[in-house]
Order: structure tokens, then C-alpha cells, then sequence
């Protein structure tokens, strides 16, 4: 499932990151091969992922972000069994742990704010060993270089990420995949 997901991404290199369920059908009939879900309660994700599984799209789940489900393991693992996303997203390094565990590929969230985030988020990589690791903001090509240039996993950018350009130029800079909530760029051929 790895494979394919790196696969998608350079296909596809834009990553729809839907952040209201009113753009879920946006995100569905674009050219996106992945879907982040970056809201969401306990009623509406288990039909949210089918659909997104009928459409051939890959969808990950951002797990801190879901309304209706505690932080833990037991909601994880349901979420694992029950629903069944092709994976989580999130910044808490124990669900990150579990996920792999269970099967489940993981995308680490990280925010950098400074110098000694950018240290934190390598050694984190290299301790949880994610499937990727998405940086936020996604708008500073020499800090995506710099990391992916430092770590073993894909990197994704994310945050501010808002015009055709800002996709190229992360891209350019050593991004595998670029979420973004835009919906004009789920349209943009990269």
C-alpha cells in the first residue's frame, strides 16, 4: 500500500485536503488521487471514506481533527476496523505508533516555527518512521529542501498553499505531494 500511495503522489502530485464536507464532492470528481479529510464526525466518515473509496481515491483520515471520537487507541482502532481509511494523519506520535501497527499508513503533521522544530521533526521521523511527513506551512522551499533532503520518508507541504506557483515551487523544492484546500488547484494540471 506504500507503493501505491508514493506512486499516486507523483502521479498526482496535489493532495485534496478537504476541510469542509461541502467541498467533499469537489475533492471526489477532481483529478486528486489522495484526499486528506481534515474534518468530520462520527456520523458522516464512514460514508465519507466509501465514497471516496468508490471513486478509486485513496483517503486519509486527520484523526485529531474528527468531531465525535476521543484521541486514544480504542477510536483508532475502530476507526481501523470500522471504517477503514487507507490512513491517518495526525500529530501525536502514539497514534502515529498504533496506526503502523495495525496496518495503517501515517502521515505525521508537523508545524515548524523555528529552527529547533525543524531538528524535532527529523529525529520524530526517524523514531516513528511514518509513511510521509507533512510540513506546515508549505510555502518555504529552502526548509522543504533542507528537510527533504534529511529524512528517509516522503515529504508533504500543506498551510498556505494557495496559488498554481506555491504547488511548482514546492515541488521543486523536493515535495513529493502538496495538500491544499483550494479547490481551484485540485483543478490546476501540475
Amino acid at each position: 500500500m506504500k507503493k501505491s500511495f508514493e506512486s499516486k503522489m507523483k502521479q498526482s502530485p496535489v493532495i485534496a485536503g478537504v476541510k469542509d464536507m461541502a467541498k467533499l464532492e469537489n475533492a471526489l470528481n477532481s483529478d486528486c488521487e489522495i484526499i486528506f479529510l481534515l474534518c468530520g464526525t462520527i456520523f458522516d466518515i464512514k460514508d465519507t471514506v466509501k465514497k471516496a473509496k468508490e471513486k478509486g481515491k485513496m483517503i486519509f483520515i486527520h484523526v485529531d481533527l474528527l468531531d465525535g471520537f476521543s484521541k486514544d487507541i480504542t477510536a483508532l482502532k475502530y476507526i481501523s476496523t470500522e471504517i477503514c481509511p487507507d490512513g491517518i494523519i495526525s500529530t501525536k506520535n502514539s497514534l502515529l505508533k498504533a496506526a503502523k501497527s495495525m496496518g495503517m499508513l501515517t502521515v505525521q503533521r508537523v508545524f515548524i516555527i523555528d529552527s529547533l522544530s525543524i531538528e524535532t521533526a527529523v529525529k520524530a521521523s526517524q523514531m516513528i518512521n511514518p509513511d510521509a511527513i507533512e510540513i506546515m506551512p508549505g510555502i518555504m522551499p529552502r526548509i522543504i529542501s533542507k528537510l527533504s533532503s534529511s529524512m528517509d520518508v516522503p515529504v508533504i507541504v500543506g498551510g498556505l498553499v494557495s496559488e498554481k506557483e506555491d504547488v511548482t515551487t514546492a515541488l521543486e523544492s523536493g515535495a513529493l505531494g502538496v495538500s491544499t484546500s483550494s479547490s481551484k488547484i485540485w483543478e490546476e494540471k501540475i
